[in-house]
């Protein structure tokens, strides 16, 4: 018989997964890994939380799904219940979904059904930031500046606009944090003015910016203003926290740190879930909600699995945990020692050109020349073999390329659990300076 053929990335090349076990992960030939990164940050509370799984198991024994335009559910009663009193006011709307991508993709469609409701029918366009990503599927690609991810469906993607990365390691900009701030919030006005603000439907920016750039958190001040931008020309503001949210940076909101900033719309993901059954959600206003309800009677976004029973069920247990454990808390408090613990195993490395992050969400750039910046050949595909290095090593981390200019540019992001403790955290700080002091060799810049 013929063996059947498979597209699935890497599947001849990578280790065949077996089981987890907390912030452990083991293949098929008994082989242990430590997830240094969650996967692509998103297990929140590691692998196989007994709690978690019985809650799966305690469901599917009485239903899986309860299709949406038919029933509720109490999960999703519950962890609507939840996400209301992690996040506060400001979001009483909560559509659920399956993926980040669907939730950027329901964020976009409620921004325009907004406008429309309210019979702004020209605001249709919207603006987005370089070196972003918001999903995978045409919509949330769309508003994605991510040029790897996009480069095959160009000619397919909805217009968008973009304006300058928030980085304040490759500022936009010469100058301090405050020239930065006001250079990008003024050319976002620039960009709404020069199109028409009539004709602006949303901004959507990751305040804290995961694959695309690395972690990277915007500057002082950034998110207050560009607030007032939008507010100042009627433009709904999307904060993505599919990946920075769901307590990953240390507060429920990521935003909460940026001057407690609330957008009309936010998507999350990811962390929500902690990767138990694939779920994410869009919450947004009264603001935003009060026009589509008056003219529509609902918002018009949803799929066959939205508010999928089973999804919510673990969601909500994952949900309780986080907030009985206090691991928000955790996250928040161990972030320093995650990032000094980083900067002690590979801060002395003259290829390490910036370490940053907030909670346990840290980027480490790796460049050429640690005093210009210049980033490595793309040629030399340094995250390629540092990837093979700590998997060798027994080390998962999330290694990102193109992370400048969507060709040059590496980065390795570390995101360990939230349950993740110090000393984990040191055994991932050793397996990566062994394998990045290994990785460097091999493109000969030990």
């Amino acid at each position: 018989m013929t063996k059947a053929k498979t597209t699935n990335i890497g599947s001849n090349a990578l280790p065949k997964v077996s089981h987890g076990q907390g912030c452990y992960v083991f293949d098929s030939t008994g082989k242990r890994y430590i997830d240094g990164s969650g996967g692509p940050a998103v297990f929140s509370l590691g692998h196989s939380h007994p709690e978690v799984n019985a809650a799966i198991k305690q469901q599917l024994d009485q239903i899986a799904h309860g299709y949406r335009y038919t029933f509720t559910s109490d999960p999703l009663i519950r962890l609507n219940e939840h996400i209301h009193a992690q996040t506060g006011p400001g979001f009483e709307h909560i559509a659920y979904v399956s993926s980040g991508s669907e939730a950027t993709e329901a964020a976009l469609k409620i921004a325009l059904q907004y406008h429309f409701a309210r019979g702004d029918r020209s605001r249709t366009r919207i603006i987005a930031r370089e070196r972003s990503y918001h999903g995978n599927t045409l919509g949330a690609l769309s508003v994605s500046g991510f040029a790897q991810r996009r480069k095959q469906f160009e000619d397919s993607l909805i217009p968008c606009t973009f304006v300058s990365a928030a980085n304040v390691y490759r500022p936009a900009v010469e100058g301090d944090e405050t020239a930065l701030t006001d250079f990008l919030a003024d050319e976002l006005e620039q960009n709404i003015l020069r199109q028409g603000a009539e004709n602006i439907a949303a901004f959507i920016f990751e305040p804290v910016v995961g694959a695309a750039g690395g972690v990277i958190p915007a500057p002082a001040g950034y998110a207050r203003k560009i607030r007032d931008v939008c507010d100042r020309y009627g433009v709904i503001l999307i904060a993505d926290e599919v990946m920075c949210g769901s307590g990953r940076t240390g507060s429920w909101r990521a935003l909460l740190q940026d001057d407690d900033v609330l957008p009309d719309i936010m998507t999350v993901a990811k962390g929500l879930g902690g990767g138990y059954v694939p779920l994410g959600a869009v919450l947004y206003s009264d603001k935003v909600a009060e026009p589509i309800l008056a003219t529509d009677g609902a918002p018009n976004t949803g799929h066959t699995f939205t508010g999928h029973t089973l999804a919510c069920a673990a969601a909500e247990k994952v949900q309780e945990i986080v907030r009985r454990d206090q691991l928000l808390e955790r996250v928040r408090k161990q972030g320093s020692i995650l990032m000094s613990t980083l900067q002690e195993a590979v801060g002395d490395l003259d290829a390490v050109g910036d370490i940053r992050g907030r909670g346990h969400f840290v980027g480490v750039e790796l460049v050429a020349n640690r005093d210009t910046r210049k980033p490595f050949d793309p040629d030399l595909h340094l995250t390629d073999i540092l990837r093979a290095r700590t998997l060798d090593a027994g080390l998962i981390l999330y290694l990102v390329n193109g992370t400048i200019d969507g060709i040059s540019g590496d980065v390795a992001i570390v995101a360990p659990p939230y349950i993740a403790s110090p000393a984990e955290f040191d055994e991932i700080a050793d397996k990566f300076s062994t394998s990045l002091r290994h990785a460097l060799t091999d493109i000969g810049a030990a």
